[in-house]
């Protein structure tokens, strides 16, 4: 893969304050990147599934946050457990997914807007801070 050409995708919502925190630290380092917002456009289970196999399942499910509190015993079941049934459930109501997370063209995917984890993706992606 061209990285020169690729850019990063951050996948959330626009109003969450990571990904706005996320979005503001890409573009003050001079990293294009393309946003894809799940709650409107959906998040394809290819997705789901790559990310879970680079970060694990535990760590996309945000279990501190106002869906995953309104979430019945049985529904929080079957997001503990990875398989078809949690992606679909995951697909039907996005904003369970932690945000942002985001694809980068190394192939790496990070979760949150922790900026050490940033910049170590955007330099493994070949993207550098602006002199």
């Amino acid at each position: 893969m061209d990285l020169s050409l690729a850019l990063p995708t951050v996948f959330g919502i626009p109003q969450c304050d990571s990904v706005k925190r996320a979005r503001l630290w890409l573009t003050q380092q001079g990293v294009a990147h393309e946003f894809h917002d799940f709650k409107k456009l959906g998040v394809s289970a290819d997705d789901l599934n790559r990310w879970a196999a680079a970060v694990g399942w535990e760590r996309l499910i945000n279990r501190q946050g106002t869906t995953w509190r309104k979430l019945s015993a049985a529904e929080q079941a079957v997001l503990a457990q990875p398989g078809a049934l949690a992606v679909a459930q995951v697909q039907a109501q996005p904003s369970v997914i932690k945000r942002p997370v985001i694809a980068w063209p190394s192939g790496q995917v990070t979760v949150g807007a922790n900026e050490a984890v940033l910049t170590a993706a955007a330099a493994a992606s070949s993207f550098t801070s602006p002199p």
